[in-house]
């Protein structure tokens, strides 16, 4: 059984520079886990902290399942991630370094399981992302003219 990948955060490889990526579980209600499955989550906005011991996701919003009736969830609620303890300081660490962040990048179901996949991530600057686009633009117009050429000969 593959992973099966319910959402990315696209805009997270935009705005931060990658540093180390984890993956963690996702402690989920019932409505929670039926509305992943149907892909109804966003990341926007959302972020991971260390807090007593425990890593936990902000902001992230699980849409509420429609036939979810009394028991359904609160979209924007806090939500505990899992991770072994040594690995939670290891990023108590990590995190209180000038800067860093820790960015949910994307949410997938590994054998049944909801898994989050957490960046340790440090802000770009404008010009930074300006130097990403330029590249970017760069480099596909060498890939066209490449490929013009081909043609020719």
């Amino acid at each position: 059984m593959g992973n099966k990948i319910v959402t990315e955060n696209r805009k997270a490889r935009h705005e931060y520079h990658i540093m180390e990526t984890y993956e963690a579980g996702l402690a989920l209600t019932g409505t929670e886990v039926k509305s992943l499955r149907l892909g109804r989550v966003s990341l926007q906005d959302s972020f991971a902290r260390v807090e007593s011991a425990e890593l936990i996701l902000y902001n992230m919003h699980v849409s509420q399942y429609d036939q979810g009736n009394q028991f359904n969830h609160e979209p924007k609620r806090k939500r505990k991630l899992l991770m072994h303890k040594r690995e939670i300081i290891r990023l108590l660490g990590k995190s209180r370094e000038k800067g860093l962040a820790l960015i949910p990048l994307k949410i997938y179901f590994k054998n049944g399981y909801a898994k989050v996949e957490l960046a340790l991530a440090k802000g770009k600057k404008t010009y930074d992302r300006r130097e990403d686009v330029a590249a970017r633009d760069a480099k596909r117009d060498m890939d066209r003219a490449m490929k013009e050429r081909a043609k020719k000969y």
